[in-house]
């Protein structure tokens, strides 16, 4: 080999080989063994900067010819193909990693070398972690030591969401589904992200809300075991949740609450579920005052936030159990569900023409998930109306492809629906593991990475966003006739 030198190191990062400062080119012997020699002096030939390496073996060489290289951005794994002869940087499909041009300057011109031949598979960071340290800081734990399987997943997830999916032209929609607000995630996790601009609207299955008014009226929940007899539990008024545990009288007082509630004059009519929880939102706040706590209901906090709140499902969760008994003695309140259709479309569909970007941020899979990616074809194959699918995608799950669910669905088979934009899959995370774990990571991640963000407070504006929706779809229409 024959290095020729640079006065500037470059990256060290991993993603480019680097020769104590110096680009090397090959060289071969006429043993027929390639050795390494650096650069003693540049000669002029013919108008042309070469260099002469001080070597007897070395006595042969050639200028190389320009050749593109290949590099894989760590953060998107996607390829990037270099072109040597181009000056300056080239940018990756994420847009956020940059890759330095392989090139060597000679300090009497700007003759161009090529870079050894670097196997486009092997130019990741190497796995080579330091060793762990008492108080290491959970960025450093995340960045440094999530090298590979999950972990890597999880180290990609705290990343998508932070460097991409906070920039502030991104409208981010989060999905709850499975028993995550009786966990105490609400407390802990979905309020705080709330409260810093983190999420602007949310889906979530009504039992998440139904548990979630158990903190705000002041009920309790306790830890527990899974290895209990359940027979005995119910003898003695337990309700279990796996292993959360909690007094039967727990479901009456909350089941009493949303009935009072549901019975005053302003609930006496036809509403989108996301103005239905606004308005819960305001009574669980109340009662949270009343009580002198603070922070406790999530309900509260996206009435507090103006973050619309929709569940796909009415229905199915007590909350949904009461309105319908409540209907039984004339109450007249019911949840327009084409309503929230319309919404939610119209939310997406407004993140897109006001130049922005939208993501998704999938706890679990089922009806939410649906119900939040639903939002694409419902704009591109129902309405007409021009779009390529989310831009961002982050799902954190325990459900396989294989048995063809919806939860454990892909983001490249959500392509195939225009759910997705085929375009952003770099920007696209699928994370196998426990909500309970991962979530509250990529949220402590974010916040230690992001400052707050100014709220959408996109509940305020549903009947503007409703409005573009209906022109755009009446424009598509007349385009069709």
């Amino acid at each position: 080999m024959i290095s020729f030198s640079r006065p500037a190191c470059v990256r060290s990062d991993g993603r480019h080989w680097r020769a104590a400062g110096n680009w090397t080119v090959p060289v071969h012997s006429p043993s027929g063994f390639s050795i390494w020699r650096i650069l003693s002096r540049p000669v002029k030939r013919a108008g042309v900067e070469r260099h002469v390496a001080r070597s007897g073996a070395a006595s042969r060489i050639e200028k190389p010819p320009a050749r593109p290289h290949l590099a894989i951005c760590e953060f998107s794994a996607s390829l990037r193909r270099c072109d040597l002869t181009d000056s300056g940087y080239n940018t990756c499909r994420c847009g956020r990693v940059k890759f330095e041009q392989p090139r060597g300057v000679n300090p009497n011109g700007n003759e161009r070398a090529l870079m050894t031949k670097v196997n486009r598979w092997l130019t990741g960071k190497k796995i080579d972690p330091a060793a762990l340290t008492p108080g290491i800081g959970l960025t450093d734990l995340i960045d440094e030591v999530f090298s590979a399987y999950n972990a890597a997943r999880l180290r990609e997830a705290c990343q998508l969401f932070t460097h991409r999916m906070l920039e502030p032209d991104v409208t981010v929609g989060m999905t709850l589904s499975g028993a995550l607000v009786p966990a105490g995630m609400g407390i802990s996790t979905f309020i705080p992200l709330l409260e810093r601009g983190f999420v602007d609207w949310v889906v979530t299955t009504g039992a998440n809300l139904y548990h979630d008014a158990h903190f705000g009226i002041g009920l309790s929940l306790h830890r527990g075991s899974p290895q209990v007899d359940d027979v005995v539990l119910r003898e003695e008024g337990v309700v279990r949740i796996y292993d959360i545990f909690f007094d039967y009288e727990v479901l009456l007082s909350t089941d009493v609450f949303f009935r009072e509630v549901i019975s005053s004059a302003e609930f006496q009519r036809e509403m989108s579920s996301a103005e239905f929880h606004y308005l819960l939102g305001k009574y669980v706040a109340e009662r949270e005052k009343i009580l002198g706590l603070r922070r406790k209901s999530l309900l509260a906090a996206a009435f507090r936030c103006g973050v619309p709140v929709y569940t796909s499902s009415p229905g199915d969760s007590s909350i949904g159990m009461n309105v319908a008994a409540k209907s039984l003695e004339g109450n007249r309140l019911k949840i327009d569900v084409a309503a929230d259709v319309n919404e939610t479309a119209a939310i997406v569909l407004e993140a897109k023409r006001s130049g922005g970007k939208s993501a998704v941020f999938i706890c679990g899979g089922g009806s939410p998930k649906n119900f939040i990616l639903q939002t694409e074809p419902q704009l591109q194959e129902v309405l007409g109306i021009s779009d390529k699918g989310h831009d961002y995608f982050l799902q954190i799950t325990d459900a396989r492809p294989d048995t063809g669910g919806l939860s454990g669905a892909t983001p490249s088979e959500a392509v195939s629906w225009g759910k997705v934009d085929p375009e952003q899959l770099p920007g696209t995370v699928v994370c196998y593991c426990d909500s309970t774990i991962a979530v509250p990571l990529i949220a402590a991640y974010a916040m230690s990475k992001r400052p707050a963000r100014t709220m959408r407070r996109l509940f305020d504006r549903r009947t503007e966003m409703t409005e573009r929706l209906q022109n755009e779809f009446a424009a598509a229409k007349a385009r069709r006739v």
